[in-house]
């Protein structure tokens, strides 16, 4: 059983959509991460050698949210749950991207999609892929 380790609310303008103006004016996403994570070692030495750097990791984040565009928010989730378990303390990744002004012809709050995935190695094995499990 892991701890949990939840980053909210992180956003960024990037250029991601399937539409050509989505990709040419861009807009903002926002991202929530939870993270499954043992905390016993840093909270016994005190030391962020032990746990995970969560500025660190939300740098990588937001490097990988600002590259590439993608037309789908799935695929810019899986991207996202693919940085998280980059890190070899990370057991399970929960993402949550939104999309608050996505092209939908209603008055609405938000667009959300949430994802979980596990590592599918050993953490010392592990090679950045995730495996699609609840």
């Amino acid at each position: 059983m892991s701890d949990e380790l939840r980053i909210l609310g992180i956003e960024v303008f990037a250029h991601h959509g399937v539409f050509e103006h989505e990709r040419r004016e861009g807009q903002v996403f926002r991202f929530d991460l939870e993270l499954g994570v043992d905390t016993a070692p840093a909270a016994a030495s005190d030391d962020l050698a032990d746990t995970v750097d969560y500025g660190g990791l939300v740098a990588h984040v937001v490097a990988e949210v600002e590259r590439d565009p993608v037309d789908l928010i799935e695929t810019l989730a899986q991207r996202i749950a693919d940085a998280c378990l980059r890190d070899v303390r990370v057991e399970w990744a929960r993402v949550t991207v939104h999309k608050p002004q996505a092209p939908i012809e209603a008055t609405f709050d938000d667009v959300q999609l949430t994802i979980t995935r596990r590592r599918t190695a050993a953490p010392g094995d592990h090679d950045g892929k995730a495996e699609d499990r609840p």
